[in-house]
């Protein structure tokens, strides 16, 4: 907490709106929407990557959330104030960052397989600044910050060496969708055994559950993109921009939508993101595969 107040004394207006702009480059979507444009336009196998270890990174921080339920700074300290407008977006228990975690996730799997010592630099700058945002705003701890960072950077670079050895066999997919929905499958019911037994709110349930249902949508479209759909990213510049648009306005929709149809419990928001995600890796890939194929076929015809 020393920390947190020297930076307290430190704020000002302007930095205030400096580091919470830098705090959006941790957002659960703004991650989401970068795994998009590359999955669908750019890079398959990087989105892959940085998909793989962004859900396994976020269970394992949801699993150390529940288990260690440790609060809030201005929780944890009544006269410590963190500023207001961060206030909102701050759900959860503290331990660790979840912002951090994902833009760490984010920016070291980019840095991992960037060629370019600038990009690197660039990459690995955006996250420690999104750490550091966190606990200026006053949000986070430093103990919290540095664990999420640490556990994103272990399991990217471990995601990315396994990448780098895979040889996208159907077996090795099977493997990876497994382990995955399990662990997913896990950490839905550990939360649920805690809500079931008073020892959480329906609320960090429900966190952990919508990570779980993410997982598993992840790990399904995982086997069934590899196994039936062999999604190719190849396109004119024109239909990348369209393709993108129109995926990332249906992914808005499914995520207000299902949530005004279907409400808040945590059965329900599980299921929301599983739907979210299956779209972004199975559904969406699926439709533009067979558009493409059906496009072929005309101008062979024509």
């Amino acid at each position: 907490m020393d920390f947190l107040r020297l930076l307290e004394g430190i704020r000002t207006p302007f930095l205030d709106q400096i580091f919470q702009f830098m705090t959006y480059f941790g957002q659960d979507f703004l991650v989401l929407g970068i795994i998009c444009l590359l999955y669908w336009c750019l890079n398959k196998k990087l989105a892959y990557e940085i998909g793989l270890s962004f859900f396994t990174s976020g269970l394992i921080l949801q699993n150390l959330k529940i288990t260690f339920r440790i609060p809030r700074p201005w929780v944890l300290d009544p006269g410590f104030k963190a500023v207001p407008s961060a206030i909102p977006a701050a759900t959860g228990y503290s331990f660790p960052s979840g912002h951090t975690q994902s833009a760490t996730t984010l920016f070291s799997g980019l840095a991992l397989n960037i060629k370019k010592t600038w990009g690197r630099i660039i990459c690995i700058v955006l996250f420690l600044l999104v750490g550091f945002s966190r606990m200026y705003l006053g949000v986070h701890t430093p103990k919290d910050v540095v664990t999420a960072m640490l556990i994103a950077l272990v399991v990217s670079w471990l995601i990315h060496r396994l990448m780098a050895s895979l040889k996208n066999t159907k077996k090795e997919n099977i493997i990876i969708a497994i382990v995955l929905a399990v662990f997913s499958i896990a950490t839905a019911c550990y939360s649920l055994a805690l809500l079931g037994s008073g020892t959480i709110e329906e609320a960090y349930a429900a966190d952990c559950c919508k990570a779980a249902g993410a997982g598993l949508a992840f790990a399904l479209g995982w086997y069934l993109e590899h196994t039936y759909i062999h999604y190719d990213t190849k396109a004119s510049l024109s239909f990348q921009a369209v393709k993108f648009i129109i995926g990332l306005i249906v992914t808005l929709l499914l995520k207000t939508g299902l949530k005004a149809l279907l409400g808040a419990s945590v059965p329900s928001e599980m299921f929301q993101y599983f739907i979210l995600v299956l779209w972004i890796i199975v559904i969406f890939p699926f439709l533009l595969t067979a558009f493409t194929k059906n496009r072929h076929k005309k101008e062979k015809l024509s």
